[in-house]
């Protein structure tokens, strides 16, 4: 492979991965799909963690270097090729994009992990005993304290549950008031503001919870236009939306 390719390590459950798929479906960015196992635990094993310290998903590798954080090779991919920007031109527009998604990295998208992980993902931590959960929890490089808030069986406990689902209901209502009067978070054009938010929507249908934003008419109309993208279709191709965890 040639040492300018562009590499993506990712998985398909992974929201975040969903993010950057979209970004590089959208600007028509080739590139070396790098698959990572997340049920096999491919993502802790030493040769990515040379990669992605962090122990996450997803990363690049261009022109021989790493960039990890789905928000931050987002904007890498749009300094480095600039052709079908999706960051506005205009400098106010630009700060309310990255509001948008600062908002969104900090509360819609570690608050989709809760019931995510409690439907589909956490299986594997609720099988183990208090000693082996610690263990496990310990091999994580930032998720630590997320896994040992899992107890036993039942998974997390209803106060956590309950407080992830007010903070998502939140941000669908933020983004019902922005997109009153835009078709997309920040003015008429899509940017990646919009695709920090995606994942998390579709997650919700995933998981049954279109209850959550059937109010919010301007969010749904706005998650239609996104699916009707073709972007839409290369970031979620057939079964990846729950990836290898579907079964």
């Amino acid at each position: 492979m040639s040492n300018n390719a562009l590499e993506l390590y990712h998985a398909g459950a992974s929201t975040c991965s969903q993010r950057v798929r979209f970004v590089l479906a959208e600007k028509g960015i080739g590139y070396e799909s790098r698959p990572i196992r997340l049920d096999l635990g491919e993502h802790l094993r030493p040769d990515y963690l040379g990669v992605n310290p962090n122990g996450l998903v997803p990363a690049i590798v261009h022109n021989g270097r790493a960039i990890n954080d789905s928000s931050v090779i987002n904007e890498y991919l749009n300094e480095v090729f600039p052709a079908n920007s999706l960051i506005p031109e205009d400098p106010y527009q630009r700060s309310q994009m990255r509001a948008w998604v600062q908002y969104l990295d900090e509360v819609m998208t570690p608050s989709i992990r809760y019931p995510s992980f409690q439907k589909f993902f956490g299986w594997h931590i609720r099988g183990l005993s208090d000693e082996q959960r610690q263990e496990y929890a310990d091999r994580l490089p930032l998720r630590k304290h997320f896994a040992l808030e899992i107890e036993g069986k039942d998974g997390f406990p209803d106060k956590a549950l309950n407080a992830a689902i007010d903070r998502i209901r939140s941000s669908l209502k933020r983004m019902e008031a922005a997109l009153s009067s835009n078709l997309w978070l920040v003015g008429d054009k899509l940017t990646l503001a919009d695709i920090a938010a995606m994942p998390s929507v579709v997650r919700l249908e995933d998981l049954g919870r279109t209850d959550l934003y059937a109010d919010l008419p301007h969010v749904q109309a706005w998650y239609k236009r996104l699916q009707e993208k073709p972007a839409f279709e290369a970031a979620y191709p057939p079964g990846s939306r729950l990836g290898d965890f579907a079964n």
